[in-house]
């Protein structure tokens, strides 16, 4: 269930995760997937440092505001929706860069969850 070639730019809160990863982007002809457990919720801009439209730069980021803040998330959840976006992003010939600090979440996509 791997998608070949996903970058993976992971690290604390304030590091300027966000910032590399756009610039990344750019360079590589990219797409940002958010592996923020917060930034996944709309209206959560306070306290996630969720980029704004200027620091996007133009590179498209999905996973953010992808859930209304009363629907519960889980590392399977976004490995589901996460998979299926880096799939629709390479398949446009583009690079899957997934860039966030959600340690668990950022595990599940890139080794799978264990279902016993």
């Amino acid at each position: 269930m791997r998608v070949p070639g996903i970058l993976y730019l992971v690290g604390p809160t304030a590091v300027g995760k966000s910032e590399v990863g756009v610039e990344l982007a750019l360079r590589l002809g990219g797409e940002i997937l958010s592996a923020d457990s917060m930034q996944l919720y709309r209206g959560m801009e306070i306290g996630t440092a969720k980029p704004t439209e200027a620091e996007r730069r133009g590179v498209p980021h999905h996973l953010l505001d992808f859930l209304d803040i009363e629907e519960p998330s889980d590392a399977a959840r976004f490995r589901k929706a996460a998979l299926e976006t880096a799939r629709e992003i390479a398949a446009r010939g583009r690079v899957p860069i997934v860039v966030g600090g959600t340690g668990l979440y950022v595990r599940a996509l890139a080794r799978g969850l264990f279902e016993g």
